[in-house]
C-alpha cells in the first residue's frame, strides 16, 4: 500500500450504495488495510478492523476493554455522549472482571436456549396475531411496523414484566440511547432521566409485589453467592435489556425478510423446504451488511493485531459485518447460502461480552420466519430492493420500513 493511502482517514460509519448492500470499501480494507484509520461522528479517530480473525481475536481478548469513558478513548457519537456505549446506563453495569461475570451469570440464567425454546409457542402465537392484523389492514403493508417492531417489544416487556402499552416510550428512549447523530445532548439527557425513573418505578413496584418476571427474580437476589444487584444495577439491567431486546431484533426481522425477498428464489426455496428455517436465520445474521456501528473497544496497553502494533490509548471498532463477509472464513462469503453449515458468524460477537440475548433473538427470528412462510407464502417486496431506505443516525442499522404485498 502506498504511504499516502495508509494516511487516508475514512469517515465512519462507511455508507453503501443500497440499504442491503455492503460498502464497496469493505473488501478493499480486508485485502489491503485490515487496520484502517477512521474518523467517528464525534470527530475522534479510531482503528477499524474488518478481517474475521482480527475481529474475533479482539473481541475475545480481555485487554481490549469496554472502558470507553477512559480519558484517551475516542467518543463515538457527534454529541460525545457515547449513549449506549458510554452513557449512565452503560457505566452502571460492571464492564469487566468478576463483577461482570457475576452479572452475566444472574441475568444469563433467564436467557438459556432451553428457556427460550419454551417461549417459542407464545412468540409464534403473537406473530400469528400480528400477521392477522396486517392482513386485515390490507397491502401494501410495512412489515417492520406491523410485525418487526411490535413482536420483540412484546416479548421483552413480557419477560421483564413491564406493560407492553408503554412501547412507544421505549422506542423513543431506546433511539436516544442509540444516537450517533440524530439527537441533541439535551434531548438525550431528558430521555435518559425519564427512562431511568420509569425503570426505577418498575423495580419499586416489583419489590412491593413480586411477579413471575425477570426483574422480580433479580430483585430476589436469587444468585447463590448472595450478592444481589444494587438498585442502580437493576435499573441499568432493565434498561439494557429493553434497548437490546427490541431495537436490534426489530431491525433484524425487517432486514432478514428484505434479504430473502430481494432475491425471491431464496424465499421460494424456504417455502418449499421449511427445514431450512434455522440455517436461513443464521445465514441472514451472517449476511447482514447493515448491522450498524460495530463494537468499539479501548486499549490501555500495546497489542499487535493484523500485523499492526496498536499503541496504548487506541480505540478500535470491530466490524463484525465486514468480518462475516471474509472469504478466508466463509466459502462464497458474498453469496447467501440458506443451508450454510457450519456458520460461525460473529453477528452476536464472541468472548466475554457476546450477546446475552442471542438465544432469544434466534428464537424470535425463527418463529417469525416460520409464521410468515406458513401464513404468507406469496409474500413479496412492494418496491424494488434498491429503493429500500436505511435507518440513519443511530448505532444500530436497519431499514426504515419494509413495504410488502402478498
Amino acid at each position: 500500500m502506498s504511504h499516502s493511502e495508509s494516511d487516508q482517514v475514512l469517515s465512519y460509519p462507511i455508507s453503501s450504495a443500497a440499504a442491503l448492500e455492503p460498502p464497496a470499501e469493505w473488501e478493499r480494507l480486508r485485502d489491503q488495510c485490515p487496520v484502517a484509520r477512521v474518523k467517528l461522528p464525534s470527530g475522534d479517530e479510531a482503528s477499524l478492523l474488518t478481517r474475521y480473525d482480527d475481529v474475533k481475536q479482539v473481541l475475545s481478548d480481555p485487554r481490549f476493554t469496554r472502558r470507553l469513558s477512559a480519558v484517551g478513548a475516542a467518543r463515538v457519537s457527534a454529541d460525545g455522549s457515547g449513549g449506549v456505549f458510554n452513557g449512565s446506563m452503560a457505566n452502571t453495569l460492571p464492564q469487566g472482571g468478576e463483577g461482570h461475570q457475576r452479572w452475566r451469570r444472574m441475568v444469563g440464567r433467564w436467557f438459556t436456549a432451553k428457556r427460550m425454546a419454551a417461549l417459542r409457542p407464545g412468540i409464534e402465537e403473537m406473530a400469528d396475531r400480528l400477521v392477522d392484523e396486517m392482513v386485515e389492514r390490507g397491502h401494501p403493508a410495512d412489515l417492520k411496523a406491523s410485525l418487526g417492531f411490535p413482536l420483540p417489544v412484546w416479548v421483552i416487556c413480557d419477560l421483564l414484566g413491564v406493560p407492553d402499552s408503554d412501547r412507544d416510550k421505549f422506542a423513543h428512549w431506546s433511539d436516544t440511547l442509540l444516537n450517533l447523530t440524530r439527537y441533541t445532548q439535551a434531548e438525550i439527557d431528558a430521555a435518559q432521566r425519564e427512562f431511568a425513573s420509569y425503570m426505577a418505578g418498575q423495580v419499586a413496584a416489583r419489590r412491593a409485589e413480586p411477579g413471575e418476571d425477570l426483574l422480580s427474580e433479580l430483585i430476589a437476589g436469587t444468585d447463590a453467592d448472595g450478592g444481589g444487584l444494587t438498585d442502580a444495577e437493576l435499573v441499568g439491567t432493565g434498561q439494557g435489556l429493553l434497548v437490546a431486546g427490541h431495537e436490534t431484533t426489530a431491525n433484524m426481522i425487517g432486514k432478514m425478510a428484505g434479504m430473502l425477498l430481494a432475491d425471491r428464489r431464496l424465499w421460494e426455496r424456504l417455502v418449499a423446504d421449511r427445514s431450512l428455517v434455522r440455517s436461513a436465520v443464521e445465514e441472514a445474521l451472517r449476511y447482514d451488511a447493515n448491522p450498524g456501528f460495530g463494537m468499539p473497544r479501548y486499549l490501555d496497553q500495546e497489542v499487535e493485531v493484523g500485523g499492526a502494533v496498536l499503541p496504548p490509548g487506541t480505540t478500535v471498532v470491530c466490524s463484525m459485518a465486514a468480518a462475516n463477509r471474509d472469504e478466508y472464513a466463509f466459502d462464497g462469503a458474498g453469496e447467501m447460502d440458506l443451508g450454510r453449515s457450519p456458520n460461525p458468524h460473529l453477528a452476536f460477537g464472541v468472548g466475554p461480552h457476546s450477546c446475552l440475548g442471542q438465544a432469544l433473538a434466534r428464537t424470535e427470528l425463527q418463529a417469525v420466519l416460520s409464521v410468515l412462510l406458513r401464513r404468507l407464502p406469496s409474500l413479496e417486496l412492494a418496491v424494488p430492493a434498491r429503493e429500500l431506505r436505511r435507518v440513519e443516525g443511530l448505532v444500530v442499522g436497519g431499514l426504515r420500513e419494509l413495504p410488502v404485498r402478498w
